[in-house]
């Protein structure tokens, strides 16, 4: 647990990639095998679940260290981390012996105590924060929480195992990808070279490639003739897989969602062995032949196993768009291009199915046309476009250059901020997570409409912690309710109907544009505004 402790720290306090990779490094090369494999899977974010509440560790941190619990809870409003909250205010500072391993902490505390009675898992607790320094206890915290996480990309962990075992970064992701554990996979088989013992299952995916949001101009690319281009669809991303006589599903997250689409799996089972096919998984509107909203997949996500008889309802499609196998042949290393035409030949089969179609390219014979083009996204339930070289390769990961999204502006109100609570990590102790209303018909009340986290610079934060700090109501514990007073863009993605929301209203990824300083409250938009924007997009569907 010390080195591996020590290891989180340094990640978590590093801002640079190379020190961040350095870290890595070090670690994987000096930490025992069984220590190391767990620090893999929980660096790569799986999670072991959470095992005990927040609410037992505060109550037992407030018995061992006799802080009572209301000063417990007044430490983690200003700390703004409860892991680091804790780790400081328990009492026990110098370990009378060495601290147990990362190993033995996960095997034989955290997947143990969900299945002991409260007064044992008490007992487990303590005795393990006699057993840690405060550093280790911060680490030990961000364990038990259920909810690990550190400052590091998969990209970066993959690309420091890759080095630690002198193979290609490619190899290491595709290592990585599918629902592996460490009761079945060791260090040594992660870090063996290429080709022996590898440790690859029959139905396991390729690790994505991913593209970068262009910033600019589509025109900066050069001529439009050297990309392909094609709506953005708006799904999960997956890959349907058939090899040695079975079928897999398995999203970007690396999640097997077969059960969820058993269309899809039937699909799926008519392909020829050794076929890997890289595309979106939209909900369908079989009478248009076209996608529907995402808020309509939805309702066939996170369902492990789905029924024949709810296909009807929520008809879904798997919309191609690359080949990353076939007959058994890794094409990821050929042009584009190529890929495409053996694409268009493998979904062009009559027979194959009609629940995968081909993603169609966007005709277009220059930029400015395809920007006008973009206008019909919207009507096409799109968020876009994809451009991506006609003679680019599948990498791994999100190369810059080769594949850019391009996306249709966003959806946008005026809405005011009606409260505001610490952030976390560190933001701790900064006012950074915004909750914003818009007015009611009569316009006398405002509505919660939306919370954002993200949009502001570091300036614009503190200027706006501050401006919270003096214009505040009433506190709800951490959250601020404020004076409203400040009107600010928000953008969003998406809108839908909402039982759970005051407002009737949900809208998908909000985040602020910019501070509406011209603005006054009472000209926000009201959730009039919203309802008809809503039957607008409800209109197109």
């Amino acid at each position: 647990m010390e080195r591996f402790a020590a290891m989180y720290l340094e990640l978590d306090r590093s801002n640079r990639t190379s020190d961040k990779l350095a870290a890595l490094r070090s670690y994987f090369r000096e930490a025992p095998p069984e220590d190391a494999i767990w620090a893999v899977y929980l660096l790569a974010g799986r999670k072991i679940g959470r095992t005990v509440t927040s609410t037992q560790m505060r109550d037992w941190a407030s018995e061992v260290s006799g802080f009572p619990a209301w000063m417990v809870n007044e430490c983690y409003h200003v700390v703004g981390d409860l892991s680091e909250t804790l780790s400081l205010l328990i009492p026990f500072d110098n370990p009378q012996r060495a601290a147990p391993s990362l190993h033995e902490i996960v095997e034989q505390r955290l997947k143990v105590i969900g299945r002991l009675p409260p007064e044992k898992q008490r007992e487990m607790v303590v005795q393990t924060w006699r057993e840690l320094t405060a550093e280790q206890r911060f680490a030990f915290h961000k364990l038990i929480s259920g909810n690990f996480r550190v400052g590091v990309s998969k990209q970066s962990l993959t690309i420091a195992l890759a080095e630690v075992a002198g193979v290609e970064t490619s190899v290491m992701a595709h290592r990585l990808s599918g629902n592996w554990s460490p009761e079945h996979m060791t260090m040594r088989q992660l870090l063996a070279p290429t080709g022996e013992d590898e440790p690859r299952s029959a139905n396991l995916p390729f690790p994505f490639m991913l593209a970068h949001a262009l910033g600019e101009l589509p025109q900066s690319l050069g001529a439009i003739e050297d990309w392909q281009i094609e709506w953005k669809w708006d799904g999960i991303r997956a890959q349907i897989i058939r090899r040695q006589g079975k079928t897999a599903i398995w999203s970007r997250g690396d999640e097997l969602i077969s059960g969820a689409f058993p269309e899809l799996m039937q699909a799926g089972n008519r392909l020829p062995d050794g076929t890997v096919i890289d595309g979106e998984i939209v909900a369908w509107d079989e009478r248009q032949d076209r996608p529907r909203p995402f808020a309509a997949l939805q309702r066939r996500l996170n369902r492990k196993n789905v029924e024949p008889s709810f296909w009807p309802d929520v008809p879904v499609m798997f919309v191609a768009f690359d080949l990353l196998e076939m007959d058994g042949r890794d094409l990821r290393n050929e042009l584009l291009a190529s890929r495409r035409a053996s694409l268009e030949m493998l979904v062009g089969q009559a027979s194959l199915s009609s629940h995968i179609t081909l993603s169609k390219p966007v005709e277009a014979s220059s930029w400015e046309q395809l920007i006008g083009r973009m206008e019909e996204s919207r009507d096409r339930a799109v968020e876009g476009v994809m451009l991506k070289r006609r003679d680019s390769v599948y990498h791994a990961g999100r190369p810059t250059g080769p594949w850019w999204k391009l996306k249709v502006q966003p959806y946008t109100m005026d809405a005011v901020l009606i409260a505001a609570q610490p952030g976390t990590g560190k933001r701790a102790g900064l006012l950074t997570d915004y909750t914003f209303g818009v007015w009611d018909d009569a316009k006398t009340a405002l509505l919660p409409i939306a919370k954002a986290y993200s949009g502001l610079t570091d300036a614009e934060i503190a200027e706006m912690d501050r401006f919270v700090r003096s214009h505040t109501l009433e506190k709800y514990g951490p959250v601020h309710a404020v004076e409203p007073v400040r009107v600010f863009e928000l953008g969003f993605e998406a809108i839908q109907k909402s039982d759970r929301h005051k407002s009737g209203i949900a809208v998908r990824f909000p985040r602020i544009l910019r501070l509406r300083m011209d603005k006054k409250a009472h000209d926000a938009d009201t959730i009039q505004t919203l309802r008809e924007l809503l039957a607008t997009c409800e209109g197109r569907a």
